[in-house]
């Protein structure tokens, strides 16, 4: 029995233009992830990455080629769809956190569900604190967000990203702004929500992190190099013994 595909492209292209000069940012590329997977996506700078990141977060549109999201054919819908399926199918996560300042981690979190159009979510308190307690902020949730680390702080914007049960977490460099303990941390939470079932993508440049996915695809000049299944995947355990030993 297969897995349902919450990724499906099929030879996805995106060409900018600038005057007479074309840029092709992608080409070609066929990617399918299904549900429960955990995968990284990496490549140097100019390599796409930001710009598949755009396409499958449904922030932008590819030139040509499909695109299917849990089921749905992104390409056809216009600015309000992509808007919908962006807040109930996508949980974001960024580099730069992007929390409210001044306000507390639960009130942060609960904000997909204020703005939730469908009307599914009639106790967005109670999936705040859950959400929250899922990330080990149990005593925080009442802390305004100047109160906490910047490790806290992420995993403040990945309960976000969690509350609202979407079908694809999607990581655009989480750890970039973080020491390398606090790194771990995270990709560490990574590994246990998607032990518990979550789909994650996670764009990242850094190798020690990609290691705590289950797969790795690689971009070079806007192509899928290689794609591969990591078979000595990295723990917490291991990954803070080799921050020891550099140290």
């Amino acid at each position: 029995m297969s897995l349902k595909k919450v990724i499906e492209t099929k030879k996805l292209s995106r060409v900018f233009k600038t005057g007479e000069i074309e840029v092709h940012a992608l080409t070609g590329i066929d990617l399918v992830i299904e549900e429960g997977e955990f995968v990284a996506i990496m490549g140097s700078s100019g390599s796409g990455k930001s710009t598949l990141l755009h396409i499958l977060g449904c922030l932008d549109k590819p030139t040509s080629g499909e695109y299917h999201l849990d089921g749905v054919h992104v390409n056809k819908l216009n600015k309000n769809q992509l808007a919908d399926i962006r807040n109930q199918k996508i949980g974001f996560i960024f580099q730069s956190y992007n929390l409210l300042s001044r306000t507390t981690a639960l009130e942060n979190v609960e904000l997909p569900l204020v703005y939730d159009r469908t009307g599914r979510f009639s106790n967005s308190k109670k999936l705040a604190k859950k959400a929250l307690e899922q990330v080990g902020l149990a005593d925080r949730i009442y802390h305004k967000t100047n109160e906490l680390s910047a490790g806290q702080q992420q995993r403040v914007a990945i309960a976000r990203a969690l509350v609202n049960d979407p079908a694809l977490i999607l990581s655009d460099e989480a750890t970039g702004n973080l020491d390398s303990k606090a790194s771990i941390e995270i990709a560490d939470l990574f590994m246990r929500l998607n032990d518990l079932g979550k789909t994650i993508l996670m764009i990242t440049h850094e190798p020690e992190i990609a290691q705590f996915a289950k797969r790795i695809v690689y971009l070079r000049d806007g192509r899928v190099l290689t794609d591969k299944f990591i078979k000595n995947r990295s723990t917490k355990k291991s990954a803070l013994k080799d921050l020891e030993t550099i140290t």
